[in-house]
């Protein structure tokens, strides 16, 4: 037997290694290093390493055995305190301290053998907690949403923003009932800028345009020359003397 296999032998026949769990768990933890110490061998003798003496296998048999006992007095103790959580009508919900995976899992099988719910929280392993709930008071999606999130459960506020939701989508069905809003401004632009674009508008603005002859607007009859061409020349020559002499034009009839 080589120097690993004989140090691994000792540990194996005089106990655990320190450090080592006694507990569950502890007999997988030596499984392993049995495996390791025999290079990685599978088992052959009573699920344990080749190199593993009887006497040795005797003692991990005598582990396994405690660690199956370990497993029944834990499930008697929780369906103890299962059993007390049923009885107790002031109690709706229990939490457990943290457990590990297998303890995690006799409970959760505690509890659905006496038809409750059960529900396991916290992120990292070590951490992990399960919550019993009678049916009849099963949490709602936002209470474990809440235990998710490793908060505290608030029955208050949870109903005030459920009120609160419940009163939104009213709303939003009253509205869709009454189809789209209509906004009334609180002035009239009309109004506000009459007196720039005046009172009317389009349509309304639109009116026969008049003449006014203070802007030059002569009908066409009164643009007709009606002197002779004779009455005309005479004109012109006097306006031309005029402006030589210098002397006024009489107005012409």
């Amino acid at each position: 037997m080589g120097g690993t296999e004989g140090a691994l032998a000792v540990r194996l026949v005089a106990g655990p290694p320190p450090g080592f769990p006694s507990g569950p768990g502890g007999l997988r933890s030596l499984r392993e290093l049995g495996r390791a110490g025999a290079g990685g061998a599978e088992p052959s003798v009573c699920g344990l390493p080749a190199l593993v003496t009887p006497e040795q296998a005797a003692r991990l048999k005598k582990l396994q055995e405690q660690e199956k006992q370990q497993k029944v007095e834990f499930r008697k103790r929780m369906e103890k305190e299962v059993s007390d959580f049923i009885q107790d009508s002031g109690q709706i919900k229990k939490k457990f301290q943290p457990m590990n995976k297998i303890e995690r899992s006799i409970l959760h099988d505690v509890v659905e053998v006496a038809g409750l719910t059960s529900f396991s929280f916290g992120e990292d392993d070590e951490c992990r907690y399960v919550m019993i709930f009678k049916k009849e008071f099963a949490p709602s999606d936002e209470e474990l949403d809440s235990y998710r999130r490793g908060e505290e459960w608030d029955p208050q506020k949870a109903e005030e923003k459920r009120k609160l939701k419940e009163l939104a989508q009213r709303q939003e069905e009253e509205a869709a009932q009454q189809g789209p809003v209509v906004v009334s401004p609180a002035s009239d632009y009309k109004d506000k800028y009459s007196h720039l674009i005046g009172k009317g508008a389009a349509k309304d603005a639109a009116h026969m345009l008049q003449a006014n002859k203070t802007y030059g607007c002569v009908p066409v009859a009164n643009k007709r020359d009606t002197r002779s061409i004779e009455e005309a020349m005479n004109e012109i020559r006097a306006k031309k003397r005029l402006r030589q002499s210098g002397e006024e034009l009489p107005p012409t009839s």
